[in-house]
């Protein structure tokens, strides 16, 4: 059997670095062995780096990246600048992209994830038919391309096929979303399961669960796809991040969205709540006791002006959250880390909002929180960040970059997250492949080409 062996300068676990490693891998990608403190054997791959768990990126529209920066125009009363004209926009190009320039976007955008550290993606996939809102003969094929993308580009990818029925609370769906429409649980399970069998093309590829939002299904269909459907899958949804999204629920529901969600569907650990911005205490509260996490995607809720989340509150109620890229006006992990932070010191007038009584190191501790619940944003719940018999995914630091040449293993992890830029990343190690080197994806050429035919042909930009 072929084996492949790293050596870099450290390997972060969950009980701290280790030093001098190296990473011994089978054919398929996962490891072998684990050894500190070894030197450089002359057959091993030497990275002069210190190595991380690859990010992991739990919420994400492909699409959308072809629009990133697109919707920043509010001049005159034509131009509005909340969160539903920049969905009108966001319509208007979903309805007009085929499935080889999904393709090739999601390809780019990978690549780009790739580039900046992630390794896996979970992809909340709602465009799913053709041009006029009819299914394509293989019902998944949109979400096929999604997964061809992934392939090319080297990351694991969670496919969410999205439930969306409805055009907004008690409201039929609008024309410009016919893409988006199943307009019944059997219509979704069956492109449930077309998308489940699209994932056996690529081994790095599993299916979750999707509600796209409470005001897109009908509250009883919400209720069975969630208690009955697969139990051991996870469960994706959009809740309670626009004020008039709470505002119109509670005119329908009697209820607030997470209130209604906790009283009638009794989410675990097992379900992903996206965004979730307006919280009471109450249901802040709620959320962390039944275990389930929260999905935050900060430089979308920043640039789309939906609120501060309560970190401090949820975290002090024992709950975890991961992070991920939305709409990509960011794609950076380090980036979503600051902004989620500083946004919570600027109200708190206060600095340790990653940190915990367990863990006063809040590069340590962002890293461990993004990591744990992001993986099972993915189903994957192993704990530790490289183990034997585990895929090698790692986020390569270079070990000579002038902040981090100088920095202790003490003081390492928050160097990263805290001052590190792209120019600090010395590789992406995905499933024991480097798909990405100092800044460039090893397909990044004949990727960039592709995406640039696309988007000239789109001419959206």
């Amino acid at each position: 059997m072929k084996t492949t062996t790293y050596h870099l300068r450290g390997l972060l676990q969950r009980s701290g670095w280790l030093e001098n490693v190296r990473i011994t891998i089978d054919h398929k990608g996962k490891i072998i062995e684990i050894s500190e403190r070894q030197e450089a054997q002359e057959e091993d791959i030497e990275m002069d780096g210190w190595g991380l768990p690859g990010f992991q990126n739990a919420h994400s529209h492909a699409f959308q990246y072809a629009m990133a920066g697109l919707a920043e125009s509010h001049k005159g009363a034509a131009n509005p600048d909340d969160f539903w004209s920049w969905r009108d926009a966001m319509y208007q190009l979903a309805l007009g992209v085929d499935p080889e320039q999904m393709e090739a976007i999601a390809t780019m955008l990978y690549s780009e994830m790739a580039r900046h550290g992630y390794t896996n993606v979970a992809e909340f996939h709602y465009v799913h038919h053709d041009k006029d809102g009819q299914p394509y003969e293989n019902l998944a094929e949109m979400g096929s391309r999604l997964i061809a993308a992934a392939q090319t580009a080297g990351i694991g990818i969670t496919l969410l096929p999205i439930f969306y029925q409805k055009g907004g609370f008690g409201k039929d769906p609008e024309e410009h979303q016919r893409r988006f429409i199943s307009s019944n649980i059997d219509e979704y399970l069956r492109l449930l399961d077309a998308s489940a069998a699209s994932c056996a093309f690529y081994d790095y590829a599993n299916v979750g669960i999707g509600i796209h939002s409470m005001r897109g299904v009908e509250p009883s269909d919400i209720e069975i796809v969630a208690k009955t459907f697969q139990q051991d899958l996870p469960f994706h949804i959009h809740v309670a991040e626009q004020l008039k999204e709470i505002e119109d629920c509670e005119a329908y529901f009697g209820k607030r969205p997470v209130e209604w969600l906790l009283e009638n569907v009794e989410p675990n650990e097992r379900f992903h709540l996206v965004h979730a911005t307006h919280l009471t205490d109450e249901e802040t509260r709620g959320i962390a006791d039944s275990n389930t996490h929260v999905v935050l995607c900060p430089s979308t809720e920043g640039n789309l002006g939906d609120g501060l989340f309560p970190l401090r509150n949820f975290q002090d109620a024992g709950g975890k959250w991961s992070i991920g890229t939305d709409s990509h006006i960011g794609i950076s992990p380090l980036e979503e880390l600051r902004i989620l932070d500083y946004g919570q010191r600027l109200i708190s007038h206060k600095r340790n909002t990653f940190t915990s009584e367990d863990e006063g190191n809040s590069g340590l501790f962002a890293i461990e929180m993004a990591t744990s619940s992001g993986r099972k944003a993915m189903n994957n719940f192993e704990s530790e960040y490289f183990k034997e018999g585990e895929p090698f995914s790692a986020y390569v630091v270079d070990a000579n970059a002038p902040l981090i040449a100088s920095t202790s293993p003490e003081n390492l992890a928050s160097t990263v997250v805290f001052a590190g830029d792209p120019s600090i990343h010395l590789a992406t190690i995905s499933y024991g492949d480097v798909i990405s080197e100092k800044g460039e994806h090893k397909y990044g050429s004949e990727i960039r080409s592709k995406f640039q035919e696309v988007m000239q042909s789109l001419n959206v930009r």
